[in-house]
């Protein structure tokens, strides 16, 4: 209430961010889902599961030292720079088929992107720390600006939260690039299914990135501008 009374209210615009944050992650959701079932139906070339292939990439990328761990969930994989382990899903980490294996490499190219010192990815582990905290407060900061009628601190919970749409733009190049050296991994080592079936998943991976990323920058613009037209 205090944000509709205090000059920041729901309008048009905000229920058209809200919309837009909706349609976007049903849509892309869905779009993975769809892929991802789609290709866990075909068996890759590999003679091995995701985890083996995962193995021989990051083997061949220079980062023999990461380990493998399988974590509870459904496409809940990712690699933990902390414990330098893939941690993956169980129908990814034991499964043989073409999504898993692409899902299992673009996590090991997050490895590789590491063991390489790749720019962006060092730029992210750098903003993680600012970001959890940027993320826990930013909310408590800008509510109370809005109660207390002051501008500052509002400018201040947006400074905020603008740290994690910066984490989320750094973040897409990160994606992007540890899925181009998951694919092309598999066009080297597998055959033209493995590498069709993994750009497919992996780019509809990608998407919900984007879309999030659009979704944040589009509530940052929002945001500040309500906050200019107030001052």
């Amino acid at each position: 209430m205090g944000y509709y009374y205090y000059g920041y209210g729901i309008d048009f615009a905000y229920y058209g961010i809200v919309i837009l944050s909706l349609f976007l992650g049903l849509i892309t959701q869905s779009y993975i889902k769809r892929k991802y079932e789609r290709w866990s139906k075909v068996d890759a070339s590999f003679d091995g599961t995701g985890a083996d292939v995962a193995r021989q990439m990051l083997n061949e990328g220079g980062a023999s030292s990461v380990g493998i761990t399988s974590v509870a969930g459904h496409l809940t994989d990712y690699y933990d720079p902390r414990d330098n382990n893939l941690h993956l899903s169980e129908e990814n980490m034991r499964g043989g088929s073409v999504a898993s294996v692409a899902v299992a490499c673009h996590e090991a190219g997050h490895a590789v992107q590491r063991a390489k010192d790749y720019a962006p990815m060092r730029v992210r582990t750098a903003l993680v720390p600012v970001v959890n905290f940027s993320q826990n407060v930013w909310m408590l900061v800008f509510l109370a600006g809005v109660f207390m009628n002051a501008v500052g601190l509002v400018r201040i919970a947006i400074a905020l939260f603008a740290f994690s749409v910066i984490f989320q733009l750094v973040t897409l190049p990160v994606e992007i690039n540890a899925s181009r050296r998951a694919v092309q991994f598999l066009e080297t080592h597998g055959q033209g299914i493995d590498r069709q079936g993994a750009k497919e998943v992996l780019t509809a991976a990608a998407l919900t990135y984007v879309a999030a990323a659009l979704v944040s920058v589009v509530q940052l613009l929002y945001l500040m501008g309500r906050t200019d037209r107030r001052d």
